[in-house]
């Protein structure tokens, strides 16, 4: 899958899924911005992609955070005056009894999971939407699809990221705008890595693959869609996850 010529913003790209997605939309030809709140591995990793012959910058961006948007707009817009790809890769969730959660941890749950992919979409949207061309992709979970033991308000927030994703993909259409979903499972990242070992046995229990999904094989479905190959694919979900969770 060809991305030659093409700017590329990825979301969470520090690490795990959204540094896969990085490296996977550099190998296509994508001039590739990272942006992360980790500012050394972020870094470390743009310089990693750039010594392997590739394109890439790396820009501080907090989702949550309204001026942190406006500055990452401005500098991606310097590298070039027309971004063509959006991955939303950043999240975060934390395994825990919803009686147990506080209102600042559902604010947190929420913030960066829904209410940041809205936001960064919508800074760069105009942009899009005046070239007639672009692609978001955005990466969910199957737990805003089925739910997930534990993660309630995780879900929910996973789960209107999906929604956002179909109603954007309605009103985006006749500005070749598409837009579209991953769903990964269970992924062998440094987020999941932090969970009790005995949660992460019960996941690829779970499994019928019998193991975790791999970074780079979720960042494949994102530049699936991020690709001419998906052009008349909008409003869509895909789920990776060895089958753990079958839906229609």
């Amino acid at each position: 899958m060809n991305l030659n010529n093409k700017l590329a913003l990825v979301t969470g790209a520090a690490s795990g899924i959204g540094l896969a997605t990085a490296k996977v939309f550099a190998e296509a030809g994508a001039h590739v911005v990272l942006t992360d709140i980790n500012e050394e591995q972020g870094e470390a990793a743009a310089a990693a992609i750039r010594d392997q012959g590739q394109t890439a910058d790396f820009v501080r961006l907090d989702v949550t955070d309204a001026s942190s948007i406006e500055g990452c707009k401005e500098k991606v817009l310097g590298i070039r005056p027309q971004l063509d790809i959006i991955a939303h890769v950043a999240g975060w969730g934390k395994i825990q009894p919803f009686v147990d959660n506080t209102e600042e941890f559902w604010d947190d749950v929420i913030n960066l999971n829904l209410k940041g992919v809205v936001a960064v979409t919508r800074a760069f949207l105009d942009g899009m939407i005046e070239q007639k061309s672009g692609k978001v992709v955005i990466v969910s979970s199957d737990a805003g699809k089925v739910g997930s033991l534990g993660e309630t308000v995780y879900s929910a927030a996973k789960g209107g990221a999906m929604a956002f994703a179909k109603g954007l993909a309605r009103e985006m259409a006749r500005f070749n705008i598409n837009v579209n979903v991953v769903c990964p499972g269970p992924t062998d990242t440094p987020l999941l890595a932090a969970v009790p070992e005995k949660y992460r046995e019960a996941f690829i229990r779970a499994t019928p693959m019998r193991r975790l999904a791999k970074p780079e094989e979720v960042a494949d479905a994102v530049l699936f869609f991020a690709s001419a190959r998906a052009s008349f694919v909008t409003g869509q979900v895909l789920s990776v996850n060895g089958g753990l969770a079958i839906t229609g």
